[in-house]
Parts: structure tokens; C-alpha cells; sequence
């Protein structure tokens, strides 16, 4: 998103470009898939001054403009990433904590079935599927 784009939706909303919601955006849409504590460390490197709860605070507001979006990758912190983004099914890995995707295609089948048996329907943008990636199966650490 451009910064006039951004610039333009919060201003529709009353809110105001800043410097930390613009550096806070852009380093989700650079880092992929990212804690508040990756943006954090992220963010630190060009603004030192800007503190993990303005992290928090920016990534809930970016969330609510539709601009980012989370997932629970871990017992831990969400993880968030630009919500333009095709939706995706994230692989997780147990041993490295690496996270791939893959097309949410795949879980078709079980995501029509759950709706016709069941009436429910799947949120696919939170789907994680935790196991074993096939580096550290294969113990190639490299």
C-alpha cells in the first residue's frame, strides 16, 4: 500500500498518518509473517524510540482498517501479515518454528464436508497445521 493510499484511508477513518504506523505497516509487509515482538526488533532498527505497546496498539488499529490480518502459529504472540495476501493454510514447523504455506485448495474436501455435516464453516486465514518440515526430519540443519 502506498503511503498516500494509507495516508487516505486513515484520514477516512479521523486518524492521521504517523511515522510509527507507517514503519510499523511496513515492516509487516517486509517480514511476511511476523510477531509484534519481530515488528518490534524490526521497527527499533530506524526508531528506537518506539515502544512493544505502540506495536500492539498499531497492529490491532492496522488490523481493524483491514490492512493486516493474524494467525496463531504458536502458544505464543499472533503472528500478522498483509490481509491482500491470498488466503493460505500455514505449515508449522514443531522442530525449527518455520512457517511455509500452502494453497487452502488442499483442505477443500474437509472444508465441504464440515460445512454440508456440520453447518461450519472453516476460517481458512487460521488454519495452522503443526508437524515436522522436511529439513529437520531429515536432520539437515543448513
Amino acid at each position: 500500500m502506498s503511503e498516500s493510499s494509507l495516508a487516505e484511508l486513515l484520514r477516512s477513518r479521523g486518524l492521521r498518518l504517523t511515522a510509527q504506523r507507517q514503519l510499523i505497516l511496513q515492516a509487516v509487509l517486509d517480514l511476511g509473517h511476523a510477531t509484534p515482538e519481530q515488528v518490534h526488533t524490526a521497527v527499533r532498527e530506524v526508531a528506537a524510540g518506539v515502544n512493544i505497546t505502540t506495536i500492539y496498539r498499531t497492529l490491532e488499529l492496522l488490523e481493524r482498517l483491514g490492512l493486516v490480518t493474524h494467525t496463531h502459529l504458536s502458544h505464543g504472540s499472533p503472528t500478522y501479515h498483509a490481509a491482500g495476501e491470498d488466503q493460505h493454510v500455514h505449515l508449522v514447523c514443531r522442530e525449527c518454528g518455520g512457517v511455509d504455506e500452502i494453497d487452502p485448495d488442499l483442505l477443500r474436501p474437509l472444508t465441504d464436508q464440515l460445512a454440508r455435516e456440520r453447518g461450519f464453516r472453516v476460517d481458512i486465514g487460521h488454519v495452522s497445521l503443526f508437524g515436522v518440515c522436511d529439513r529437520c526430519e531429515n536432520g539437515d540443519q543448513t
